[in-house]
């Protein structure tokens, strides 16, 4: 693979389980991360699109190296289609990759950050997370909603499943912090804990949120916050 931002041979891939589908994880996954963290110190970040209406990522992002989208979406699409059962003929559509950097404190976050979320309810959408940063920063959580049992949002219930999520948040405001683990809606089932140089995928309808372990993870600065770089693909 090309340029600086190559993949290591010797990276090491995991498939978990997670809930009625699975979750790759894979270690050590550049063969020099140390280089992408000095190419985001170079970069400006600017604010995610819906940050002032307190939607969506709550921080800053830059975007990532072409070297780096190439690399890492030839090395995972067929790691995807065989892990999530997308049919081989499907093309591969992808984000822009982003640098990001958590910058919003708890206290502002919208209702709608502060608690569990999907991507997308299509059934190829897959999300794909590098992380960066250290297990200080967390990592990423997935839940189950209480009211409807629903770990998944799919094409056949979103409708009933915002439906209720939106009555619930309109009639008991989510607490002014990141989501954890519980509250009388939600709950935590599983979580990946954020390691330098570590990427994962997961299909983007699981509900999920940025796990927070402290306010040291908010912060522009590449070197000691939150830096991930995040990824869409769909089929």
């Amino acid at each position: 693979m090309s340029g600086l931002f190559s993949v290591n041979k010797h990276c090491t891939i995991h498939t978990i389980p997670l809930a009625d589908s699975k979750l790759i994880c894979i270690d050590d996954f550049l063969a020099d991360p140390d280089t992408l963290v000095a190419y985001a110190k170079t970069q400006p970040f600017t604010p995610y699109p819906g940050v002032r209406e307190r939607k969506g990522y709550p921080g800053v992002r830059a975007k990532a190296p072409d070297d780096y989208s190439y690399n890492m979406t030839t090395f995972v699409e067929p790691l995807i289609k065989s892990t999530f059962d997308v049919p081989a003929h499907l093309d591969i559509r992808k984000s822009i990759c982003a640098m990001s950097l958590l910058t919003i404190p708890g206290e502002l976050l919208g209702p709608l950050q502060r608690t569990p979320h999907f991507d997308s309810s299509t059934p190829h959408h897959i999300a794909a997370v590098l992380y960066l940063c250290g297990p200080e920063h967390g990592g990423t959580a997935f839940y189950r909603h209480k009211a409807t049992g629903l770990s998944r949002i799919t094409e056949s219930d979103v409708d009933n499943y915002l439906d209720r999520y939106y009555q619930e948040i309109n009639q008991n405001k989510p607490s002014n912090a990141y989501f954890s683990d519980e509250n009388q809606f939600f709950q935590i089932f599983h979580k990946v804990d954020a390691k330098f140089n570590r990427l994962v995928l997961y299909r983007g309808s699981h509900l999920h949120s940025a796990y927070i372990n402290s306010n040291d993870s908010i912060c522009d600065d590449p070197d000691t916050g939150r830096l991930t770089v995040n990824t869409f693909f769909d089929f």
